[in-house]
This record gives C-alpha cells, sequence and structure tokens, in this order.
C-alpha cells in the first residue's frame, strides 16, 4: 500500500479536516499521479455533507484533478513518468457493458466514481483529489496540454465536461440562441464553451453584478431573473437553456424562454425534487432533459479543443487549510469561477 495525505470528512456534520490514509500499489495497468491542483465542486459540499442522501465516511473529496505521472505500471503504454495527466469523476468501470462500449462509462451500473464510491471489488471505498497522490486505471487518465494554466485546467474535467457533453450532444452551435442559467462554476464554462462553438449566448442570473462579467467571457447578452420585464423581453426566444442553478427554483417560468421545439437542460441539481407543469411543456413541444459529465473519450475531446481555443476556468486558487472556509463562500456564491486548491500547500 502507498501511505498518502489528504483531507477528510468523517461524518456529515464533520470539517474537512487532516488525515493519513492508504491508496493501493501501482497494478500493471495503473498510474500513480502526484496530485498539482484540484478544482473544488459544488457536488463536494453536497457530498461531504450528505444532502444526496448517499454518503460514505470517512470521505476524502475531489474530482477535478491535475498532475505528474510519478509512476507507471508495467503494461501501461499511454503515459509516461513526469507527463501532464488529470482524473476526473470517474477512475473506473466494468469495461464491458453497453453503457462502456459506447463511450458512455458515466452510465456504467458499476462504474467508481473518483469518491465516495466502491472499487470494482465492491469493498473499497474510493478516495479524491483533496490529497497528495492517486492510483488510477490508465484508462481513466487524462492527457492535460503542457501550454495552458495547469491551476485554471482543473475545473475542465468536471464543470468542463459537465457543460461540454450537452453542447456537442445537442450540436448546440452557429445559429442557435443559447439561454445559460447561473454564472458560477457551471455557469461560467457554459458560456466560455457555447461562445467558442458559435452560439449567441444569454446569461440568466440572479446577481445584478455578474452582467459585466458575463459579457466578458462571451455572453452576447445578460439577463437579470429578479426583473420580469427583462425576462419576459426573451419569451420564446431560445433554442436551448443550459441550467446550473442547484438551488430550487421555478423551472415553469424558464421554459416559457424557450423556442418551439426548444430544449431546456438540467446540470445544475437542486436538493429538492424538481416541479414542472405538463403545460409548460405542452406548449411548443418543449422538452425538459439532464446531462451527467461525459465519458472518458468526450472528455478528452474536450481537453484537446480547450487546449486549441486557449480555454480555461477562471479559479481562485486556495491553500488547503482554506478549505472549509471556501466551503461557506461556495454556498454564499462568493466565488469567481471555482477555487482550486493548490495541492502543494498539504
Amino acid at each position: 500500500m502507498i501511505s498518502t495525505k489528504g483531507y477528510a470528512v468523517h461524518s456529515q456534520k464533520d470539517l474537512l479536516n487532516p488525515w493519513t490514509f492508504d491508496r493501493r500499489d501501482v497494478g500493471d495497468n495503473d498510474v500513480l499521479i502526484d496530485i498539482k491542483y484540484c478544482g473544488v465542486c459544488h457536488s463536494d459540499i453536497h457530498q461531504a455533507r450528505n444532502e444526496w442522501g448517499n454518503s460514505m465516511y470517512p470521505m476524502v473529496p475531489g474530482h477535478e484533478i491535475v498532475g505528474r505521472v510519478a509512476q507507471a505500471g508495467k503494461k501501461v503504454s499511454s503515459f509516461k513518468v513526469g507527463q501532464l495527466v488529470g482524473v476526473g469523476c470517474l477512475v473506473n468501470s466494468c469495461q464491458n457493458c453497453a453503457s462502456c462500449e459506447n463511450n458512455q462509462e458515466q452510465f456504467c451500473e458499476n462504474g467508481v466514481a473518483t469518491y465516495n464510491s466502491y472499487e470494482l471489488d465492491k469493498k473499497t471505498l474510493t478516495f479524491g483529489g483533496y490529497s497528495k497522490s492517486i492510483v488510477v486505471n490508465e484508462l481513466f487518465v487524462l492527457s492535460i496540454s503542457e501550454k495552458l494554466p495547469l491551476e485554471k485546467v482543473a475545473p475542465l474535467l468536471c464543470a468542463g465536461i459537465t457543460t461540454w457533453s450537452p453542447i456537442r450532444r445537442h450540436k448546440i452551435g452557429a445559429g442557435h440562441k443559447l439561454g445559460v442559467m447561473g454564472l458560477g462554476g457551471l455557469g461560467h464554462m457554459a458560456v466560455k464553451l457555447g461562445a467558442a462553438m458559435g452560439a449567441e449566448v444569454i446569461v440568466i442570473s440572479s446577481s445584478k453584478n455578474k452582467k459585466e462579467d458575463a459579457l466578458a467571457l462571451g455572453a452576447h447578452k445578460f439577463v437579470l431573473s429578479t426583473d420580469m420585464k427583462e425576462v419576459n423581453s426573451i419569451q420564446h426566444s431560445l433554442d436551448f437553456i443550459i441550467d446550473t442553478i442547484s438551488a430550487t427554483h421555478d423551472y415553469n417560468l424558464y421554459l416559457k424562454l424557450l423556442k418551439t421545439n426548444g430544449v431546456y437542460i438540467g446540470v445544475g441539481v437542486p436538493t429538492t425534487p424538481v416541479s414542472v407543469n405538463m403545460f409548460s411543456l405542452l406548449s411548443g413541444n418543449k422538452s425538459i432533459t439532464a446531462s451527467l459529465i461525459g465519458g472518458i473519450k468526450e472528455t478528452q475531446e474536450m481537453l484537446d479543443f480547450c487546449a486549441s481555443k486557449n480555454i480555461t476556468s477562471d479559479v481562485e486558487v486556495i491553500s488547503i487549510k482554506e478549505i472549509n472556509t471556501a466551503y461557506e463562500r461556495m454556498i454564499k456564491n462568493d466565488v469567481k469561477y471555482r477555487f482550486v486548491i493548490d495541492m502543494s500547500t498539504l
């Protein structure tokens, strides 16, 4: 076993604190990664505090991981020591079910999440990226370009792929009007990627002070969601909406913004059930759907696209000792737009 250090919670009411634990030894097909940076996703808070009701403890959060290969198993052919790599929300899957064979490992019924999950043996808990190192099957390791700032790449492993996947699946691009609800970690990436694909992007936010930022990120228009005159001005005008909001809100109000045959895509996860009036969909043959990250192939495509277009996340780099304060600030939307932990501070 490989001893490493990290920050963990041991119950849903616990604060994150230093914890020493073991990683498995590097197998023939594994890669040992020295973690340089790890992004802080809002889902880390949900999981650490058991807000989704599926948390297992002890827990080391973190699934936006970038670092360098420290050791490669003898059968590893894709990566070498010293190479820049990333790890997202997945670290393994059965690799032979229909989802895996269709490059959608995120839907594998035996998939292994980076943390708060069991390994394929169904006995060993996985621990995430708030740590010094991690051991991952090479099939779930991603190549990272040397040309981009590493700390700004980390959130692409979740926030990037979460918004890239529906944009690509629905072929959102030139000629489309895309509404982006919320301008946080997910929302700011939806703006950047949607604009890069050629869509006209309209940000819808309850924070008036985010207008300037939205336009600077690439949005073509900003709508204040608390001003019904502004909201009504874009009724029946959007081809797609990507909703990144994790707080409870009125889906029926925003479904009115879609054109006939418009598609509403949820990527934020409120902790309360979503309520939709069927007439909100019937009026215009509208659809409501959702999207969960992406498979490994799609994630690599996203990383390569971002490298080619010089797209990264806007981040605030923090010390690991600031993580509990960062959680509280995230709940108050006090971050532009993603916290990233400098793991050299551990």
